[in-house]
């Protein structure tokens, strides 16, 4: 069975992310969305919250595609964590080449630690190269129209989170 990680903090999950899930479904058997619990970030949306919206928005996917999915937080290293869940790759969505230069040096370190997992890169489709869960979460503070980045659903709990005056 092949086992693939896809780590990220998730706050909030995007249609970007959801497109690199999609996608990766056809590389693995089994996917484990890594949500890191990465105190340092300050998330919005609680470790929980994450995790439930991730595992809602793959509940489609995973009838679709027949390819168990499910959202595993972690607080340890990457290479650990792909360790722990038997995970053979780690996947890895790029959107430009500033997340290039950040990922090789990562995967350079990866390496190191254990060669025997290997790292793709996926594209980002073109429509969602743009958006970032950091941007998104400024433009919902702001009062502004993010539907065309998250799901109904994560637009609905943004709205929650910040309210129109």
């Amino acid at each position: 069975m092949r086992i693939g990680l896809y780590p990220g903090t998730f706050d909030p999950v995007t249609l970007g992310h959801i497109d690199i899930i999609r996608r990766a479904t056809q590389l693995v058997d089994k996917l484990v969305i890594g949500v890191a619990i990465n105190r340092d970030k300050g998330p919005l949306f609680s470790l929980e919250d994450r995790v439930a919206m991730l595992e809602a928005e793959c509940a489609e996917l995973r009838a679709q595609t027949g390819v168990e999915i499910i959202a595993h937080p972690f607080e340890n290293l990457l290479i650990d964590c792909a360790r722990d869940v038997g995970a053979s790759i780690i996947i890895r969505g790029l959107r430009a080449v500033a997340d290039f230069e950040y990922e090789f040096q990562m995967v350079g370190m990866n390496r190191r630690l254990d060669d025997s997992i290997e790292t793709v890169f996926l594209m980002a489709e073109a429509e969602h190269q743009a958006i970032a869960s950091k941007l998104v979460k400024e433009i919902a503070r702001l009062g502004g129209d993010v539907s065309q980045f998250v799901t109904p659903a994560v637009n609905d709990a943004l709205a929650d989170r910040f309210p129109k005056a």
